[in-house]
């Protein structure tokens, strides 16, 4: 019997496939959403594969929230008593507050590209 209904199946990639564009997406520089788009696929899977190799931003392994691991700053950086910059961050119930010297703020900017990830 015919429903009328149109089955959608879900597409299926090959692991050298997610492998490759997983790749192209760590390029300097690299849009998650072009490289999907060059591919035929929608950035959304990607984010997933993305999250799924990396265990996803600030994720909870095993139902253990990951514990704070203090960051050793340079001494130019750790001394600084000018302006700084104040970054907020929140994932779900976890809240990650990061002080930054104004001047280290291009250092801020690739910590944070880490790990936003």
């Amino acid at each position: 019997m015919e429903s009328g209904k149109e089955v959608v199946r879900r597409r299926r990639y090959s692991r050298e496939m997610k492998e490759a564009v997983l790749a192209q997406c760590e390029q300097p520089g690299a849009s998650v959403a072009r490289v999907a788009m060059e591919h035929g696929i929608n950035a959304n899977v990607v984010h997933s594969w993305r999250k799924r190799t990396r265990g996803g931003p600030m994720a909870h392994h095993g139902g253990v929230q990951e514990q704070f691991v203090p960051l050793a700053l340079p001494a130019t950086m750790a001394h600084s008593i000018g302006h700084v910059v104040e970054v907020e961050v929140q994932h779900g119930a976890t809240l990650l507050k990061v002080r930054w010297p104004l001047e280290g703020a291009a250092d801020l900017a690739r910590w944070t590209r880490e790990v936003l990830r």
